[in-house]
C-alpha cells in the first residue's frame, strides 16, 4: 500500500507540473490583458530627460487604471547591453497572438538622413526597418506610437492590415522637438476627451485632442508650428491628419478607393468604460471586426442598389446585435 500511495503522489505531482507547463506555454503565447511597452530615448538634455519621464509616468498611471501590463525601457541605469537589445529582446519576449493589444509607445527625439529614419537611443539607434522586421512575428492588435520628430518615415515602413500607427510628423524633415506625445500621454486616460461620450477615450479620440493641442500651443506661442501628426489604420502607409476629421469621422481620403482612416484606432481603448468590461475579448474582437465590416460598407452605400446595401447591412447589424446579447452579466 505504501508503494502504491507514493506512485500516486508521485503521477499527481507530474500531472499538477504537466498542466503548470500548459498554463506557462498559454500565458507567453497568447495575451490575455493589453500591454504597453514604453520606450525612452536618449534626452540629450535634462529639459528634455525630464518631460520624457513625466510622459512615461502618464502612460503607467493609464496602464493601473486600466490593469494593464506596463514595460519600460530606456529609464533604467545603463549597464551591459544597450536599450536597442532591450527593446528587441522586450518585444521578443512579449505574447505575439491574442486579442488584446500591444501598445508600443517611442518617447524621445528622432532623426532622418533622406532615406532611413531613426529614434535615438542611448547607444545605437534603433531604425524604422528595424522596428519592421521586429514586430513582424505579431498577430495580435498592435498601435505603434512614435512620438519623436522626424517620425513620419515610421508610418510607411510599419503599416499593416489590424495596426494603428501614429507618428508626431507628417514628414521626416519635421525635426523640431515635438511635444505631440506629452499632450497624448495625457489624453489617452482623460475622459474630456471622450469625444461621443461614451464613457472611455479611444486611441483616435486621444490623437485628435493631442493634435489639438498641439495646435492651440503653438498659436498661443505666436509660433510657426513645426509637427504635425498623422494616423494610419487601413494599412495603406498614407495616414490622416487631424484636421481630416469632423467629430470621429474623417471627411477626406488620402487616395482614391482606399478606406477612411480612423475606425480601427476608435475601437481601442487602453481604459475602457464598465460596459466596455463586460464584453469578453473574443467577443470584443468579432464585434471590432463587424463594426469595420458595417464602416466599409457605408462607405459603398453610394456605389451599390439601395436594396442590396440594406440587405447586407442588417445581416451585420443582426449579428452585432447578438454578440451584445452574449455580454457576461
Amino acid at each position: 500500500m505504501p508503494v502504491a500511495v507514493a506512485v500516486l503522489k508521485r503521477f499527481i505531482c507530474l500531472v499538477c507540473f504537466f498542466v503548470l507547463c500548459l498554463n506557462a506555454i498559454a500565458s507567453s503565447t497568447n495575451a490575455t490583458r493589453p500591454t504597453v511597452l514604453v520606450a525612452i530615448g536618449a534626452p540629450g538634455e535634462e529639459e528634455f530627460g525630464k518631460a520624457f519621464r513625466e510622459w512615461a509616468t502618464a502612460w503607467k498611471e493609464a496602464c493601473d487604471k486600466a490593469e494593464a501590463k506596463f514595460v519600460l525601457i530606456g529609464d533604467e541605469a545603463q549597464s551591459s547591453g544597450s536599450d536597442r537589445e532591450r527593446l528587441q529582446q522586450g518585444l521578443e519576449t512579449l505574447p505575439k497572438e491574442g486579442n488584446e493589444a500591444l501598445w508600443l509607445v517611442l518617447i524621445g527625439h528622432g532623426t532622418f538622413d533622406g532615406k532611413e529614419a531613426k529614434f535615438n537611443l542611448r547607444g545605437p539607434d534603433v531604425s524604422a526597418s528595424d522596428l519592421a522586421n521586429w514586430l513582424k512575428p505579431f498577430q495580435r492588435p498592435l498601435a505603434i506610437i512614435n512620438t519623436t520628430s522626424a517620425s513620419a518615415p515610421f508610418l510607411h515602413k510599419l503599416s499593416a492590415t489590424n495596426r494603428v500607427v501614429i507618428t508626431a510628423t507628417r514628414s521626416g524633415l519635421e525635426n523640431n522637438f515635438a511635444r505631440f506625445g506629452g499632450f497624448l500621454a495625457k489624453a489617452i486616460a482623460d475622459l474630456s476627451a471622450d469625444v461621443d461620450k461614451d464613457g472611455q477615450t479611444s486611441l483616435l479620440e486621444a490623437y485628435l485632442t493631442a493634435s489639438r493641442q498641439v495646435q492651440e500651443f503653438y498659436k498661443t506661442e505666436g509660433r510657426l508650428a513645426t509637427e504635425h501628426a498623422l494616423l494610419d489604420d487601413n494599412g495603406d502607409g498614407l495616414g490622416t491628419p487631424a484636421d481630416w476629421f469632423r467629430g470621429i469621422r474623417a471627411v477626406k481620403k488620402p487616395q482614391e478607393g482606399a478606406s477612411m482612416d480612423g475606425f480601427r484606432a476608435h475601437q481601442m481603448h487602453l481604459v475602457r468604460s464598465g460596459a466596455e468590461q463586460k464584453l469578453r475579448a473574443e467577443a470584443r474582437s468579432k464585434r471590432d471586426a463587424l463594426e469595420l465590416e458595417i464602416a466599409r460598407l457605408r462607405e459603398k452605400k453610394s456605389d451599390m442598389p439601395e436594396e442590396e446595401y440594406y440587405a447586407r447591412l442588417e445581416v451585420l447589424m443582426l449579428d452585432l446585435a447578438r454578440i451584445y446579447e452574449s455580454r457576461q452579466p
